[in-house]
């Protein structure tokens, strides 16, 4: 991992991309009660940075702490950068760090292809069977959640039959249980999917 305080070139990258008006802190469920102007600012400026940023830079971002994967993720799905798909699905299963697994489930349910949910399928399969980790269990499920209804797929039921490693996983973990409804997370999932579509509709418009 490079650490931003020894490393100009990443630390560059986040003085660009990361820390500008403490950006990090904001993406993720939090960005669901900006108002305007603060949003329409908000929106803007990611989707101006999604069009700038190069594959290069992200994948030095993904090489860094917390809030450069989390903000790479982010940038990943508003750019549409398919590329990545296998690289954040690398990182979320290692889930070296905190504070990064909604973003990389946004990225994985935007996409939202077959081969997303095989990836969210095969975080489920390791972290369900952890009742000792509360990780990004509720968010993953969410997004498999979203692309199973999406692709009209059975991607997310083994997971959800009574008995399953969903209950399993509750059941284990039952400081968990209040709080991880299953239809919550697909509607978080939902709303900051819709969020990435404006902010790729309007990087879109941005370009020349």
């Amino acid at each position: 991992m490079r650490h931003a305080h020894d490393d100009p070139e990443l630390l560059a990258l986040v003085r660009r991309y990361v820390t500008p008006e403490r950006r990090y802190l904001k993406l993720g469920g939090g960005l669901l009660s900006m108002q305007s102007p603060e949003y329409d600012r908000f929106v803007r400026r990611l989707s101006e940075d999604a069009g700038a940023i190069t594959s290069e830079e992200i994948a030095t971002l993904l090489e860094g702490g917390w809030r450069e994967r989390r903000t790479a993720a982010w940038l990943i799905a508003v750019s549409r950068r398919t590329e990545f798909r296998e690289r954040l699905g690398a990182l979320f299963l290692a889930s070296e760090v905190c504070c990064v697994g909604l973003a990389y489930a946004v990225a994985f349910a935007s996409s939202g292809t077959p081969r997303d949910a095989d990836l969210l399928v095969a975080y489920l399969d390791r972290y369900l069977r952890r009742p000792d980790l509360a990780y990004d269990q509720a968010v993953a499920m969410g997004a498999l959640l979203y692309i199973s209804l999406n692709l009209r797929s059975d991607h997310a039921d083994r997971f959800l039959t009574p008995g399953g490693l969903w209950q399993q996983w509750l059941e284990g973990a039952s400081h968990m249980q209040p709080t991880t409804a299953p239809g919550t997370y697909l509607s978080l999932i939902r709303r900051l999917c819709a969020f990435v579509d404006e902010c790729a509709d309007s990087a879109r418009r941005l370009r020349p």
